[in-house]
């Protein structure tokens, strides 16, 4: 499968009645930690709070503390209950994922609307067997926390291996179903995480990434390191599972498999970190004690599968492609060569599958959607028609099954499922969601505004059609990194700040993969700085154009984008009037000491090179908050269960603004239980902490919430 990266309202300039002094933060206690790295002195008064709040009682105290002041101040927001009610309305709809199919069967999430969890459901096309569910999540933890993560069915369509995600944390737990009993098999497989789920084409087993058992008190801090992939043979203990590729001596490379459609390779795909470049290792399945052999040695471009016929290989490169290529290799032959089948365009070319006797390419045209056929010697045989300006996902498929699906949605239409045929290049309706809103009540205009540089730099806009001309309360929103692109996605959440007259805006940054392999390598490493450039140029542009104001303005980012909003509020805290930073990357210095945080050296620099250390320095977000100045009003959001980017990042960031005489407005921190990075997180805690931050930036920006 792949991904195509592809009511009344009044708004008020007048500040509401909430006193504008400093909340009474709890008292946090400093320690006297001083690093010399390369001979300058960096206090670090806040280490502490970098253990698990798990075993340590003082982080867990201070947890609760801050919580309780948050809590507090966000009870007494005018519009919070508004929003809660609001957003529970605009979740409660159906939804539905991508079906896969296998042995004549369709597998699918569904989940009624506000299910904290999706459940898993399968079906028939013909109506030979009844619809039912196979799996349902919600009844795996009593606070809804537990969630179904990655979920393969095996090619006969016999059983199931799905893994089990407990409070957000990045580590699975690999289970097994027998399909026709509904009867979960003792199969228990733990220490998996970052891992594919791929089966072997008899069904026997399936191969999976693992890393060795962490030490006792270290699961949720210890680096990630020695990753393998590993066979586990169905009805057997995980003692009994066969390694089948390590690499010892290069413990930092991650291994993630798959297996060619037509069951004959194992497809081993070997990085270091998160930069899309990787070596590709082969083994042959048809093959009694096949060893693995390198088909692709070097570390230096991105390849990714795209289907296999016996010997042949086709693949999405970038190599002599910064923007993408489609390749066939002959594994056969005693030197493999690359013969081009799709080169490179202006566009994007971001992915592709093999469905039937064709190639679906995934491109993207200005951040957004575009797809087109292929014959498998690269004769364009038409494009494939989307419904719109947005985000297409899907089109999975094998050689020789021309059926697939995919989903399409945009910033105002929630993901409909469509079946298309890869023969006939017809597409129809296969499930659309009917939702409390109307979605041809917002319009979407995309921009380029220069950045600091001159760089065009493009970005969404989105806002009700009948929303007044002038300056309105606006969110922006980025990311800037990783190579991940930004497409016009939906989001119930988004929708309950638009509809109170507020304007969002998606800015696609230097970092990401919107413009391919230049466009990301444009922000990252000694460019990073590109990135802030962009998202403040951003900013004044919406300020320039009237669209908001510096009085109005709030912004928002995840992770990567934590740290991006952390940054930009340093270097021009006179620019925005509210910031959600979650789960971010504060510390620059020391985030390569905790799980995935070593992985991101590909796109940060490594803090123990001297060059690298002092270009992180001087951006760090817990490292150059500025005493004594006018911040806007800050809500930090992270989760005690984060082993992605571990809280401490965020606690010693809140932490340090707190102790900082920053200004009067808030600067708080929520910090959510039994959740990690985001994903599995239940719809219940979706809802609250939206309300939360919205009702936090409405305040903030003088939305009057009706």
């Amino acid at each position: 499968m792949i991904r195509l990266i592809i009511g009344l309202f009044a708004i008020s300039l007048l500040t509401p009645s909430i006193a504008e002094t400093q909340p009474d933060y709890p008292k946090t206690a400093t320690v006297a930690v001083v690093d010399t790295p390369f001979g300058e002195r960096v206090a670090d008064p806040y280490r502490w709070l970098e253990a698990d709040v798990r075993g340590d009682p003082k982080v867990r105290d201070w947890v609760k503390a801050q919580n309780a002041v948050t809590h507090a101040y966000m009870a007494k927001l005018p519009g919070r209950e508004i929003f809660e009610e609001r957003l529970r309305a605009l979740f409660s709809f159906e939804r539905m994922g991508v079906p896969q199919k296998a042995g004549g069967r369709y597998f699918y999430t569904r989940n009624t609307g506000l299910q904290n969890q999706s459940t898993l459901w399968v079906m028939t096309r013909d109506g030979s067997e009844p619809t039912r569910m196979l799996l349902d999540p919600n009844a795996w933890a009593r606070d809804g926390a537990a969630a179904l993560a990655e979920w393969t069915p095996s090619d006969d369509g016999r059983y199931l291996a799905f893994a089990v995600q407990d409070g957000g944390t990045d580590w699975r737990t690999i289970r097994l179903l027998d399909i026709a009993t509904g009867k979960v098999l003792d199969d228990d497989v733990r220490w998996v995480k970052f891992s594919r789920l791929a089966w072997k084409r008899d069904g026997s087993g399936f191969f999976y990434s693992r890393f060795p058992e962490p030490a006792e008190g270290a699961t949720f801090q210890s680096l990630n390191l020695n990753q393998s992939v590993w066979f586990h043979v169905v009805g057997t203990a995980q003692t009994a599972d066969v390694q089948v590729h390590a690499t010892p001596a290069t413990p930092k490379l991650n291994h993630s498999a798959e297996v060619s459609d037509d069951g004959r390779w194992l497809v081993i795909a070997s990085s270091s970190g998160t930069d899309p470049r990787n070596a590709v290792t082969l083994v042959a399945l048809d093959e009694t004690n096949a060893k693995p052999r390198a088909l692709i040695e070097n570390i230096e471009n991105d390849w990714q599968l795209v289907g296999a016929i016996r010997n042949r290989m086709w693949f999405r490169t970038d190599k002599d492609a910064p923007r993408g290529r489609i390749v066939r290799i002959d594994v056969g032959s005693g030197k493999p060569k690359l013969v081009e089948i799709v080169g490179e365009d202006k566009d994007t070319l971001v992915g592709a599958s093999m469905v039937g006797t064709h190639l679906i390419v995934a491109y993207l045209g200005d951040a957004k959607s575009q797809a087109e056929r292929f014959t498998l010697d690269g004769h364009p045989v038409g494009k494939i028609e989307l419904p719109g300006i947005g985000t297409a996902a899907g089109f999975g498929g094998r050689y020789g099954d021309g059926e697939t699906f995919f989903s399409f949605s945009s910033f105002a239409t929630p993901p409909t499922i469509y079946s298309f045929n890869a023969e006939t290049n017809r597409s129809e309706p296969f499930f659309t969601p009917d939702v409390a809103f109307d979605p041809a009540a917002y319009e979407t205009d995309q921009i380029f505004y220069p950045s600091k540089d001159g760089t065009p730099i493009p970005m969404f806009i989105v806002r009700r059609k009948d929303l007044p001309t002038g300056p309105a309360p606006t969110l922006l929103y980025g990311y800037g990194g990783f190579n991940v692109s930004l497409t016009p996605n939906f989001s119930a959440a988004r929708i309950a700040w638009l509809e109170q007259g507020g304007v969002l805006a998606v800015a696609n940054l230097r970092g990401g993969g919107e413009y391919g392999r230049e466009w990301h390598d444009a922000g990252r490493l000694s460019r990073k700085q590109n990135v802030f450039d962009d998202f403040i140029a951003a900013g004044e542009y919406l300020i320039a154009q009237g669209i908001t104001s510096k009085a109005q303005l709030a912004i928002q980012g995840g992770s990567n984008g934590g740290l991006l909003v952390g940054a930009v509020v340093n270097q021009r805290p006179d620019l925005f009037a509210a910031a959600l930073p979650a789960v971010g990357v504060m510390d620059m210095l020391r985030f390569d000491r905790f799980t995935a945080g070593r992985y991101w050296v590909d796109d940060y620099g490594n803090p123990a090179v001297e060059a690298d250390w002092r270009l992180l320095r001087a951006y760090s977000p817990y490292h150059n908050i500025k005493a004594g100045t006018d911040y806007p009003a800050v809500l930090v959001t992270t989760a005690d269960t984060d082993d992605r980017v571990v809280p401490g990042h965020s606690f010693k960031y809140a932490a340090a603004l707190q102790a900082a005489n920053a200004g009067t407005k808030p600067h708080l921190i929520r910090i959510e239980t039994r959740a990690g990075h985001g994903a599995g997180k239940p719809t219940d805690k979706i809802i609250e902490s939206a309300a939360d931050e919205w009702a936090f930036v409405a305040k903030w920006t003088g939305m009057t919430v009706r």
